[in-house]
Parts: C-alpha cells; structure tokens; sequence
C-alpha cells in the first residue's frame, strides 16, 4: 500500500516546482508558459510516470538509452529508439559533429519529420561534463542548421555546476552563446531555445 503514496507525492512535487517556475518567471519578468519544464523520468517507474501524466504534464526527459526503449520497448540503439518512440521530441546533449552526423543519417533512413536537438555547452569548464567548449558552439550549431537537413537546430543546452553559488556564471556564459550562434545563424533569440537549471538551481536560471 506504499506505492501510492509515494506517487501521490509526485504529483505533489511537480505541482510544488510549477509553482517555483510561475515565481522565478514574474521574479525576472518573463511569461510561465515561455518556460517548458522536463521530468525527468530515468530510474522511475512506469506507474509513478504514469501518474505524472495523468495529472497533465506532457514533457518527459531520460537520461539512458535503456530506460527509453524499455518504456517504449526495444534495444538500445539509436534507429531503434526513434522507431520505437515517434514521439521523441527532442535530443539534447549533441556536443560534436560526429553525433549530429550519426543521428541525421539515422533520422534519413526512417523518412520521419527532422528530429529537434539541442547543441551541449560545457560553460563550466569542467572535464567530468559532456559538452562543446563555448569557443566551438557555433561551429557546431552551423553544422547541425546547414549540414544536418534531417536535424532541427533547436537550440543550446548546458548543466551547471554542482556548487549552486557559481552557476548563475554558467548560465550567464549560455546566454552569451546564444547571442553568438543566433548572429551568425542570422536566428531571432527567442527561436534559440536554452535549456539549463534542474531542480536545485533552475530559479538561477531565470
């Protein structure tokens, strides 16, 4: 009888981190509805997602291959996921031509729409995280928008860092990223989406 409680309890959670979103939104003087919040559903189970989304929310995130196709079922590999889930949105954390290349050939042979991806910034500096040195984001984000026709450049990414002082600092660099790459991509800002903050520090993200 312990499980339903604790989804109970998540529902509760989300409703409590919309309410966070809606004050660090009038806090820095944006809309709510510009900010998309990602559960992210690695490790949960599928009752618990399940309630989730019972409650409304639509926008899911994973972390692990595994877990994608086991919730959507099938292997492990890339082609699978997309046949498995045509739903997938999104990617994020595509931080070198070599990925991009791989998912616009995968996304080719399957003659679905151009998958959205998000180009990962590693604003932090730090060699434990993925991501595309701010220097080469550009770079990048050029070859996704105008070497990648079956990818969607979407926007910039970034994870800040542990020590919740310091990553306003990270998300300050992401915004400047975002003015580099829409310049020379001739892009209007508010198509470049950013993506940054989890639930410890998305209120720095703001």
């Amino acid at each position: 009888m312990a499980a339903p409680a604790v989804e109970g309890l998540a529902v509760t959670a989300l409703r409590s981190v919309m309410l966070r979103v809606r004050q660090a939104a009038e806090r820095s003087g944006r809309q709510s509805d510009q900010v998309r919040v990602v559960a992210v559903s690695k490790t949960k189970p599928l009752s618990l997602i399940r309630q989730v989304y019972d409650a409304g929310h639509r926008c899911f995130g994973e972390n692990y291959v595994q877990e994608i196709t086991e919730k959507a079922p099938q292997s492990n590999k890339v082609k699978t996921i997309l046949a498995a889930v045509p739903n997938l949105a999104m990617v994020e954390g595509v931080d070198n031509e070599k990925i991009a290349n791989h998912l616009d050939r995968v996304v080719s042979g399957m003659g679905r729409k151009p998958l959205k991806v998000l180009v990962q910034v590693n604003t932090s500096g730090e060699a434990s995280k993925s991501g595309v040195e701010p220097s080469g984001c550009v770079e990048l984000a050029k070859h996704v928008k105008l070497g990648c026709p079956n990818l969607e450049f979407s926007g910039l990414m970034t994870i800040g860092m542990p020590d919740y002082s310091s990553t306003p600092e990270n998300f300050r660099r992401l915004l400047d990223c975002r003015i580099e790459v829409c310049k020379a991509l001739g892009m209007a800002e508010e198509q470049c989406e950013l993506s940054m903050g989890m639930s410890g520090d998305f209120e720095q993200a703001g």
